[in-house]
């Protein structure tokens, strides 16, 4: 009930000024616009580089494209057998139940499936046809439910999603991808934390965040919740221009998901999206990032850094490489041999 859903929205909660909205309602009429009471409390309407601002205000830089943007730029319509799965990799696949968001983030690559104007929320025949397709393919181990973010469904529904992968036996992971522990944390009841574990399986909970600022005192106690029930957590974040590609911002991150006991694991290059390149960095630049955190940040707070390689063609780590030929460079850049003993 207290989520902005508009550009008006916005200007009256003095989050944008008013001058700006009618371009901002260009914007918001092609992207969707939500942002939480917990998140907007974070904004700082007056610093014009605000890391929270610049992920969730429109901007009017996303009305233009660049070359190799693209509407769905990893390629999962290309990898989707039934409405709902995308089978990329052998031995897993993303059910996407819902395309809906509790928050609509201005760099997001799946900007174009998502909100009131994407892709709908799974109706009981394509979700039938979902779960007969995980249950036909013995191959699948792990199920990652994602979208949208599942998470905005109802304890009720979760807990549906879980009985019924509870009954494919070749699935043994399953595997949330969600923002809401960050943007919503009083979403985060006994309720929904039971429901979460209602599959029986090995569950785990990836928490997208890309800030340290996000994660509030609330936040963490969301997670707690969710870890102290026995849910292992993850991170994912978004390498982006203006918020979080100094090495200082990012450690503090990372560290701060470690306080949280969530263990770092994806820093992904920013994707192709149409409309995204006034947030998107140079994979140099991520590279050097991922030097800076090298020996000066502790190796729990390490996460990969991955670039999912546009067209669908999947995810690889492009960190920096230390190991060249017959020599290994350390974090400070001295030059040694390896095997040791060997001239350099």
């Amino acid at each position: 009930a207290h989520t902005l859903r508009s550009a008006a929205a916005l200007a009256d909660a003095g989050l944008i000024a008013p001058e700006r909205l009618p371009a901002l309602e260009r914007v918001a009429a092609q992207y969707a616009v939500a942002i939480t009471a917990d998140m907007a409390a974070l904004i700082e309407p007056a610093n014009e580089a605000d890391p929270i601002a610049r992920q969730f205000l429109p901007q009017v830089a996303e009305l233009i494209s660049t070359p190799g943007e693209d509407p769905d730029p990893i390629g999962d319509l290309t990898h989707s057998p039934v409405g709902g799965i995308v089978h990329r990799y052998p031995d897993r696949v993303l059910l996407k139940p819902t395309h809906t968001c509790a928050v609509y983030c201005r760099f997001c690559f799946r900007r174009e499936m998502v909100g009131p104007e994407g892709l709908k929320t799974l109706s009981p025949d394509e979700l039938d046809a979902a779960f007969a397709y995980v249950a036909a393919h013995p191959e699948i181990w792990e199920v990652i439910i994602t979208g949208g973010d599942p998470l905005v469904l109802s304890p009720r529904r979760i807990r549906d999603l879980g009985e019924r992968l509870a009954k494919i036996d070749h699935v043994k992971v399953v595997r949330f991808h969600t923002r809401i522990p960050a943007v919503d944390p009083a979403a985060i009841t006994a309720e929904m934390v039971e429901a979460l574990k209602a599959s029986g399986k090995a569950v785990y909970v990836a928490l997208h965040a890309n800030h340290a600022r996000e994660l509030t005192p609330a936040a963490r106690a969301a997670c707690g919740r969710i870890v102290d029930a026995g849910i292992p957590m993850v991170s994912q974040t978004v390498l982006l221009a203006g918020i979080n590609d100094d090495a200082d911002t990012l450690a503090a991150l990372m560290r701060a998901f470690v306080e949280t006991r969530i263990k770092p694991y994806y820093l992904h290059h920013h994707d192709h999206a149409p409309g995204t390149s006034h947030l998107r960095t140079g994979l140099a630049e991520g590279q050097a990032l991922m030097r800076a955190m090298r020996g000066a940040v502790s190796g729990l707070a390490q996460p990969t850094y991955i670039l999912d390689i546009p067209g669908g063609h999947g995810k690889v780590p492009v960190g920096p490489v230390y190991l060249d030929g017959p020599v290994v460079e350390d974090p400070q850049g001295g030059i040694h041999a390896y095997p040791p003993g060997k001239a350099v």
